[in-house]
């Protein structure tokens, strides 16, 4: 197993190559598997001389550069299937998806429904296997575009995504979850955050079909997988992983004393079960140091909202110089 613990001075020269601002289209593509539509957000290279608009910009979080509607720059490009998480949004994911584009690369990313800010229902987005289901589909419905098609390269395709969308990267890169694995890693470890809330009478995990947990939601087009503090990782066995590609990276954040529980995939026997993935730690960092930067007030938001610390990162981390090395790390794998 490779492995390799980034320390405190991340922020020491750490940069991706700035090129043309990013290329940004969105769509509406509908998801039999909810009977509903769902936001996609399509990022790509471009190389506009328009000025660029700020994307994801609000009092707590910096917006990035999209050029809406660009013609995309002719070429091949790799894919990224880029899933957000729990309660997320395109946009929280968009710092990621901007820079792909930057560096060249495709980037395709879904409000997944039921499980997005502004659309959310526990009850019906804790079925993982519905977000492997909205990440195809929106493949598919990027394909269908010809200007897009003809400047795929389908030899690099990724699945990537943070938290409950790193669990749904892992999903269609092969990885089978275990229902009663995950209820038993919830009971043994009643402190584990959202375990409450999932066995709770409102949601119920404990009554999903483990026939439909447990099945197999892989995308055979998906080459690399990055897991970026991924959730599920409890109660998985060998067999669990066994079909998932090798060239898959799981990035975990913090130390043992202000790691996540539910994310943990050290503590939890994930990243032993496979030798021949990538491990890469940032410490020191938070689970919420993936999420966009924070304006300059918004910490004092959302402490008032008693909703921190999604914008308080721990002493000697640099939320920007790890995002910069986590986009160093992809492009890598992506050849870009």
């Amino acid at each position: 197993m490779k492995s390799l613990l980034i320390g405190a001075l991340l922020a020491s020269g750490v940069s991706t190559a700035e090129a043309e601002v990013a290329g940004l289209q969105i769509a509406e593509v509908f998801m039999p598997h909810h009977d509903k539509t769902a936001r996609v957000a399509v990022w790509y290279p471009t190389a506009s001389s328009e000025l660029p608009s700020l994307y994801g910009s609000n009092p707590v979080f910096e917006g990035v550069e999209a050029q809406e509607n660009a013609p995309l720059v002719e070429g091949s490009h790799p894919i990224v299937l880029l899933s957000h998480g729990m309660g997320g949004t395109d946009r929280s994911l968009a710092w990621l998806g901007a820079a792909f584009a930057k560096r060249g690369a495709i980037t395709i990313a879904v409000n997944h429904p039921n499980s997005t800010w502004g659309d959310f229902d526990m009850s019906e987005g804790v079925k993982h296997w519905t977000r492997a289901l909205d990440m195809s589909a929106s493949f598919d419905a990027v394909l269908d575009r010809a200007e897009f098609a003809r400047s795929i390269d389908l030899d690099r395709v990724m699945a990537a995504g943070f938290s409950f969308g790193g669990w749904t990267a892992l999903s269609l890169g092969g990885a089978k979850g275990s229902h009663s694995g995950f209820i038993e890693a919830c009971e043994t470890h009643t402190e584990m955050e959202a375990c409450g809330l999932l066995m709770s009478d409102r949601v119920k995990l404990q009554s999903q079909d483990p026939t439909l947990w447990n099945a197999s939601y892989a995308d055979e087009r998906v080459k690399f997988v990055v897991a970026i503090d991924p959730g599920f990782v409890w109660g998985l066995e060998n067999e669990n992983v066994a079909d998932v590609v090798s060239a898959t990276t799981l990035i975990g954040f913090g130390s043992e004393a202000d790691r996540m529980l539910a994310t943990n995939f050290d503590e939890s026997g994930l990243a032993s079960l496979r030798e021949d993935w990538t491990i890469e730690r940032f410490d020191p960092a938070y689970h919420f140091s993936a999420m966009p930067i924070c304006t300059s007030k918004g910490e004092a938001i959302l402490e008032a909202e008693n909703d921190d610390p999604v914008c308080t990162d721990p002493v000697g981390s640099d939320r920007a110089a790890i995002h910069a090395r986590i986009v160093d790390l992809i492009a890598e794998q992506l050849g870009i």
